[in-house]
């Protein structure tokens, strides 16, 4: 359904169009970020047309339409101090056209496989600090692989019980949710492609950074390297701490609901609240008539 590729000159006015009305769309929401009196102006055409030739810029289309867009640069020191130190990707004027839902999403994904696919070990995202909206949807991804990572590692940790690791990595694929097959698939083809390092593993914790994922996959390594006759003590520590993240999982779960039904609670009682004061409020101007 859409196509995202490089930028071509045809591409860019359209694009621009999807800037400004991104940023009057900022504005009517009352959201803190691009501000649509400087923004187009300061990022214009022209703009556009010089880091189409010195960066990458994307362009998504929906068959020949342009619904979206963003830049992929090597290095952001005006932002980032440690970018000589670091290999990422920093993207920027990422938006796409009001109202086409989802297109966000497939974006970021295409975005992170790019930054996979040239080596670079982090993509790095900005916004305004006080823009809750945006800083919530960047991390949803992480949030949402943060909450998976430990129900998938228990399947795995079946699996384990009756294979060798890499065996069990290459059966789990199927059954994993969708987010982690890309990644799984690679980490087995490094694997049967002769790499017993420990470094396919870190590939893995790398393209999910979230909570443990480092120290799981870690432990999953050196339960690959474990021999028979210990292997079942090592499998007996990896399941502990797989049952330790599923408890952390079904408690940060417990208190986002928690959270939400004291939303509802305290919006009820304000709710009712307010109508209790107005009916005292007329009670008393019926007695003073009287």
């Amino acid at each position: 359904m859409y196509n995202i590729q490089l930028a071509k000159e045809e591409d860019l006015e359209s694009f621009h169009r999807i800037i400004i009305l991104r940023c009057k769309w900022f504005k009517d929401n009352k959201i803190n970020q691009w501000k649509i009196n400087s923004y187009p102006v300061r990022y214009d055409k022209s703009y556009f047309e010089k880091q189409m030739i010195d960066n990458k810029l994307f362009i998504a289309k929906k068959g020949n339409d342009v619904v979206g867009g963003f830049l992929l640069i090597d290095d952001d020191p005006n932002y980032w101090s440690d970018c000589d130190k670091v290999k990422a990707y920093y993207l920027h004027h990422f938006a796409s056209k009001v109202g086409e839902k989802g297109i966000g999403k497939i974006m970021i994904n295409f975005a992170l496989e790019e930054a996979k696919k040239n080596n670079k070990e982090y993509l790095r995202l900005d916004c305004v600090s006080d823009n809750e909206k945006l800083n919530n949807y960047y991390k949803a991804n992480l949030e949402k692989i943060n909450q998976m990572l430990p129900y998938y590692l228990k399947g795995l940790e079946i699996l384990i019980q009756h294979y060798t690791v890499p065996v069990a990595l290459r059966k789990s694929v199927d059954t994993a949710p969708d987010v982690f097959k890309p990644g799984l698939k690679r980490l087995c083809e490094k694997i049967e492609a002769g790499d017993s390092s420990v470094e396919p593993y870190m590939d893995f914790a790398r393209e999910y950074p979230v909570r443990d994922s480092m120290r799981m996959m870690r432990l999953l390594y050196r339960l690959g390297l474990g021999s028979q006759e210990n292997k079942q003590e090592q499998l007996i520590m990896f399941a502990k701490n797989v049952s330790t993240l599923q408890n952390k999982a079904r408690e940060q779960k417990y208190q986002e609901r928690l959270d939400r039904m004291e939303k509802k609670t305290m919006s009820m009682l304000m709710t009712t609240g307010g109508g209790i004061l107005l009916l005292l409020l007329a009670s008393m101007m019926q007695m003073m008539n009287l």
